[in-house]
């Protein structure tokens, strides 16, 4: 049976070795705090390095598609189970391989070696009992557990079980004894002598100070050799030098004993599992998750109920409510211009735009009840930036050079978020070159957020559909951070200014005429 990686299809999986190498995360993830949604993810993982995966978005629905799936075999609690438990047994395996390579002394290092290869024995056997047991659906999950079952079954790993089990047992049934007669210590075989253990322990009990139990358990638990034990266990060696000797050659013979595929299940299910932990606590609170729709030809998008999911983390764990926000872009619109009052979320709705292509181009579920979303090519942002004294740009100028770069490079099926561009520029100017800048957009027919506080842009096209943070009529300064498919909204939050301090035309007329 060929499998090779549970994150690509067959065909597809030499992509996971050449991603491992990428681990530098696209530019947009800061403006999109992509990046504080992976630190968290990977936080309790950094020994599976994770990060490249989250990097990468795919560029083909054949990968995506595999990748839903196996995302939605685990969420079936029982699977899931089993290859956290799965993972918490190789991760055993690993921390025995890295006391055997921290041990100064021979057999030290063998036992620890012997030790791993046990646990991965069992871990791998008790994953297929597991998935045995499961209706698997998934291509994935399904071929890997063909894999599997012949890996198990195989005469190779067979054997190296029952070789592992048989010496393990051979060493826990050598006995011997200790004799210490002033400064000469000898060991010999066991032969039925007395075993004065309990009555040393006995004598020397009311020298003991502190926790002596815990100490005990400790070592017996796997504290470093010392020398004089690693002396003593050298003559044990030469008492039973045919079970040592075998133990010789079973390390020599299966210093490759770790299965390649395996291995890398063992890495990449991380990837799965990483994120569903992390969103495990927002789908708790009550928030939706979907898998979404995704097309590589048809630019017609929604999402329902979608949010910010850096945001919903933070705000979640202050006891705050999290506000969702719908989307929609069919037929002809290809743009987003949203507009309000500042501090209205209209950045953390273009983040949030931005996210769900990204996670769901990693095959993720995105933040939301229900969306169908663009495969892009690129993802592009443009959010405001400190001035860089380094190229002796002004900020006007700095903005204009990022968009063009932006433009430049950007196709019809790049997908483009800028933020708030030109606050440092008079209001006619910045209509100006916004006007340049949404012109170029809209010939090169990409998807575009654009944040800005200028009414005038959300006119300019068909293509164009205006997004207004609202706030609410009786109270403008108060943010609802509900953004609406609404005409520019300058007007409005004005009417409500004017109606909350009666200055409204029905309102000075009845005043005059009071």
């Amino acid at each position: 049976m060929t499998f090779r990686s549970i994150l690509f299809p067959e065909g597809k999986s030499d992509r996971s070795s050449r991603i491992a190498e990428t681990p530098e995360a696209p530019s947009y993830f800061v403006d999109l705090n992509l990046d504080q949604i992976v630190d968290a993810i990977t936080a309790q993982k950094h020994e599976y390095n994770l990060e490249p995966f989250f990097h990468v978005a795919l560029d083909d629905l054949e990968t995506i598609k595999y990748r839903q799936e196996v995302m939605l075999e685990l969420e079936s609690p029982s699977v899931l189970d089993h290859v956290r438990a799965f993972g918490r047994q190789m991760r055993i395996m690993r921390e025995h391989l890295s006391r055997a390579g921290e041990s100064f002394y021979k057999y030290e290092k063998q036992r620890w070696f012997l030790e791993a290869i046990g646990v991965y024995c069992n871990a791998v056997s008790e994953l297929l009992r597991a998935l045995s047991r499961e209706d698997l659906t998934s291509t994935g999950f399904v071929a890997f557990r063909r894999y599997l079952s012949d890996y198990v079954t195989s005469d190779g790993f067979a054997s190296l079980m029952a070789e592992t089990d048989r010496l393990k047992a051979d060493l826990a049934s050598i006995r011997y004894c200790v004799l210490i007669k002033g400064d000469q210590v000898t060991v010999r075989k066991y032969e039925s002598q007395i075993d004065y253990s309990a009555d040393v322990e006995a004598t020397f009990a009311k020298f003991r100070q502190g926790q002596s139990k815990g100490a005990r358990e400790s070592s017996s638990s796997g504290s470093p050799m010392n020398h004089v034990e690693a002396e003593i266990l050298e003559l044990v060696a030469k008492l039973y030098p045919d079970v040592f000797s075998r133990l010789d050659h079973y390390c020599t013979e299966h210093g490759g004993y770790l299965d390649e595929v395996i291995a890398a299940f063992d890495r990449e299910v991380q990837f799965y599992v990483a994120y569903l932990e992390y969103i495990a606590p927002l789908k708790q609170a009550g928030l939706p998750f979907c898998l979404p729709n995704i097309s590589a030809d048809s630019k017609e998008v929604y999402s329902r109920e979608g949010f910010d999911l850096a945001l919903a983390r933070r705000l979640l764990k202050e006891g705050s409510s999290v506000v969702c926000n719908d989307f929609r872009l069919e037929g002809q619109e290809r743009i987003l211009i949203v507009s309000g009052p500042n501090q209205g979320g209209k950045t953390t709705f273009a983040r949030t735009f931005g996210q769900l292509h990204h996670l769901a181009a990693l095959g993720c579920p995105v933040p939301g009840r229900e969306a169908r979303l663009f495969l892009c090519d690129r993802l592009f942002t443009h959010f405001e930036k400190e001035e860089d004294i380094k190229n002796l740009r002004g900020k006007l100028q700095d903005d204009l050079v990022r968009v063009h770069s932006i433009l430049t490079q950007a196709t019809p099926r790049s997908i483009i978020i800028m933020n708030e561009l030109f606050t440092s520029t008079t209001s006619h100017d910045a209509v100006f070159l916004g006007k340049r800048i949404l012109e170029r957009v809209i010939s090169l027919d990409a998807l575009c957020v654009y944040v800005t506080f200028l009414d005038e842009l959300a006119s300019l096209s068909e293509k164009i559909v205006s997004m207004v943070s609202t706030v609410p009529p009786d109270n403008p300064a108060v943010r609802t951070y509900k953004i609406v498919r609404k005409p520019p909204d300058g007007r409005a939050y004005a009417a409500a200014i004017a109606e909350k301090y009666r200055l409204t035309y029905a309102c000075l007329k009845e005043r005059l005429n009071s």
